[in-house]
């Protein structure tokens, strides 16, 4: 029988955390084992309201449950932040492109993320830890608009820094709370000298400003174009390249995204819309 792209599968929110004074965290369980590639996404269905797209923040090793963390930005996102434990919901997907992990390995891994682009981010970090020995190092570098403002804090501020090839420096544009870390934008902790650029790929993932000027950073590094990896999760809806919402140029981010090397969208003047 022909599966219904549509048709999701049942699932229940076991547990919600509380991450920002915006973002949850909710740890999802579907009624059988699901798979996913990091960076791919799933779209998330709240019965008799709707569903919306997101990127799980959880390692694809672990099929029996899925972390997914939302934003409160939307009619849908803020059905969601007013769930509780044991509502249930539904899971499409998994859709779209993942990051080549595979043909990262051997190389410096940097990796810069801000906000809620850290979710993505999260899985893809958690991806890489779990192989660490198989690339030269992962560096990352995160941003935030306060101390605040940071997502996964228990593990960003804590046992992910004290990881063996895991180099991580954080910023906040507005310090706050005793925080006696670096003030200022993301792009100013990157520096050339964080890793042998001949023999590294750079992951980016943020709001799109951050993403921009990142990019830039980046460029002027010496990155190759194709060295640098974006998460395009551009205006997606029904995840399966109908409705024709989230096209870029001649893709639709959907299904030849939400992973993009720079090169491919470079050319579209609206990649940062």
């Amino acid at each position: 029988m022909r599966r219904n792209l549509y048709q999701p599968m049942s699932a229940e929110i076991v547990e919600i955390i509380d991450e920002s004074p915006t973002i949850k965290s909710f740890v999802v369980a579907p009624e059988r084992a699901f798979h996913f590639d990091t960076g791919q996404f799933v779209e998330l269905t709240l019965p008799g309201e709707g569903e919306a797209p997101f990127t799980p923040s959880s390692s694809p090793a672990v099929t029996e449950r899925m972390e997914i963390t939302i934003m409160k930005a939307g009619r849908v996102t803020t059905l969601l932040h007013a769930c509780h434990k044991g509502q249930p919901v539904g899971i499409r997907g998994p859709y779209g492109s993942g990051y080549p992990v595979d043909e990262f390995a051997g190389k410096h891994v940097y990796i810069v993320g801000g906000g809620v682009g850290l979710a993505p981010i999260r899985s893809l970090f958690l991806t890489l830890v779990d192989r660490i020995e198989d690339f030269k190092s992962v560096v990352c570098r995160f941003g935030a608009r306060t101390p605040e403002d940071f997502i996964y804090k228990k593990t960003l501020f804590g046992e992910w820094a004290k990881l063996d090839g895991v180099d991580i420096k954080l910023t906040v544009d507005k310090a706050e709370g005793g925080w006696n870390g670096h003030v200022g934008v993301v792009t100013k902790i990157l520096d050339p000298r964080d890793v042998d650029i001949a023999s590294a790929v750079a992951v980016v993932c943020g709001p799109p400003i951050m993403m921009k000027y990142a990019v830039v950073s980046l460029l002027g590094f010496g990155f190759e174009p194709h060295a640098i990896y974006l998460s395009m999760e551009k205006n997606m809806s029904c995840g399966v390249g109908k409705c024709g919402h989230c096209m870029l140029g001649e893709y639709y981010v959907c299904k030849d995204g939400p992973v993009f090397t720079y090169d491919r969208v470079s050319k579209y003047p609206d990649i940062w819309d």
